[in-house]
């Protein structure tokens, strides 16, 4: 127990976006619909719980289609995939759902656009993130990935006359416009897309620690070691000077952490479901915690529809990508 815990501060917004509502329901309808075990390319999203509350019902979680018995019903995960993957899927004649998150297609489709246009790519994002992986795979050459403003100077398109940049949807906001201003300083007539591609979902949850931050002696970020957009979220509070710590569960919280704080900042990241910020709360609670107390903030709308032939009478054709 720890009596100087006054209070928890609740981010808002935190936890699901609508991509990953979006890709979680696609699972579930297919498990509905043809039964299990549908076959999942990489984890759906990025959480341990959401990928073992649907392991149990019957989804099956691969990285390699030959993992993948023939006539099969296939998903993409939400973060995408390359070309050679999609293609390799096809061949197969798996029934495919593609539960790409609809901010990430929307990459993949400027790169396809302004490729044909005769455009390379500077790339911002984390080397071996299946996004990354499954944008840079849209083409077979010509996108350059940078990490950091340290990458920028070692870039090295074949021509810089007709260049793009994009980005990863779950960076830092204020890292990826670092490295966005260092890949204009060298490459002056970059071309930069209409809207940022960093997803609304990371701008607000980013932003929000921003605002709660300042107010709290101890930010804790519910989320995955594996989740881009978590890491950030604990990694920007930090960076604001505030003690941080992220957890995949409730179980994972240590006593120590609480000692000498009044109040407790909390969040999750956009693939944390709710169900694990509220166990995390009651220990909190457990630990001395008074009140909790949400925050105000944005009220996020948005939702994505689900492709076709999840319908209960709308059964697509083996080989078909929704």
């Amino acid at each position: 127990m720890n009596p100087n815990i006054e209070e928890v501060l609740l981010a808002e917004p935190r936890g699901f976006c609508a991509g990953v509502d979006r890709a979680i329901e696609i699972v579930e309808r297919a498990l509905a619909k043809f039964g299990a075990p549908i076959y999942v390319r990489h984890e759906i999203v990025h959480n341990t719980y959401v990928v073992n509350e649907l392991k149990a019902k019957g989804a099956i979680f691969i990285e390699e289609l030959s993992d993948v018995p023939t006539g099969s019903t296939l998903v993409f995960s939400a973060h995408g995939v390359s070309k050679a993957v999609e293609q390799e899927a096809r061949d197969r004649g798996f029934s495919i759902f593609d539960a790409t998150c609809p901010l990430v297609t929307k990459v993949h489709v400027e790169v396809a656009k302004l490729a044909k246009e005769g455009y390379e790519f500077i790339m911002i994002g984390h080397k071996g993130h299946p996004e990354v992986e499954g944008t840079m795979g849209q083409l077979s050459s010509g996108i350059h990935l940078v990490e950091d403003v340290a990458d920028v100077a070692n870039a090295s398109p074949l021509q810089t006359e007709k260049l793009a940049v994009v980005t990863q949807t779950t960076l830092s906001v204020d890292d990826a416009a670092e490295i966005a201003a260092a890949v204009r300083a060298r490459f002056p007539n970059v071309r930069e897309p209409k809207q940022q591609d960093i997803c609304y979902a990371t701008q607000n949850r980013q932003d929000a620690v921003k605002i709660m931050s300042p107010q709290v002696d101890l930010v804790i970020v519910v989320g995955s070691p594996t989740s881009s957009n978590s890491n950030r979220l604990r990694e920007l509070a930090q960076r604001l000077g505030t003690e941080s710590y992220m957890v995949d569960s409730a179980d994972e919280l240590k006593p120590e952490w609480f000692e000498g704080k009044s109040r407790i900042g909390l969040t999750a990241g956009a693939s944390a479901p709710e169900v694990l910020v509220h166990e995390v709360i009651e220990r909190v609670r457990a630990f001395g915690a008074v009140s909790v107390r949400k925050m105000d903030g944005i009220e996020e709308t948005i939702k994505f529809p689900l492709p076709k032939g999840l319908k209960l009478d709308d059964i697509p054709p083996p080989g078909h990508i929704s």
